[in-house]
């Protein structure tokens, strides 16, 4: 399943959140991310018309199992490729942008052989 690197940020952020706090809504969306209010509503219309979130009548945000498996995956990509780049001695700010990056194109098998190689050291 392939969906659209604005999609995948938009649910790791939601994931993020959720992790945070108990509940999720737009505002907090457009505010972690730095969006305007009206880009963070459209591309939650598109999450929720492809199931992946839905949305609760007080605004709450929530992920549906194949909205957080892509969630959990990226943010696990994140997490990884960050500290990755940090052990090679890449500065903190320009690994966080990195990663951010290269979660989107690396493919499962290289992201496998990473954590392999890493796991080794």
């Amino acid at each position: 399943m392939k969906i659209q690197e604005s999609a995948e940020n938009y649910l790791e952020t939601i994931y993020i959140l959720k992790e945070r706090k108990d509940y999720v809504r737009s505002i907090d969306v457009a505010t972690e991310l730095g969006f305007s209010k009206p880009s963070v509503s459209r591309a939650m219309k598109l999450l929720r018309e492809n199931h992946y979130i839905t949305v609760e009548s007080d605004g709450t945000i929530s992920l549906t199992p194949t909205g957080q498996e892509i969630a959990v995956r990226m943010y696990e990509r994140h997490a990884f490729l960050t500290q990755f780049l940090l052990k090679l001695g890449v500065a903190e700010e320009i690994a966080k942008e990195d990663a951010c990056r290269i979660e989107h194109v690396m493919s499962e098998e290289t992201f496998a052989k990473l954590k392999e190689f890493s796991q080794n050291k």
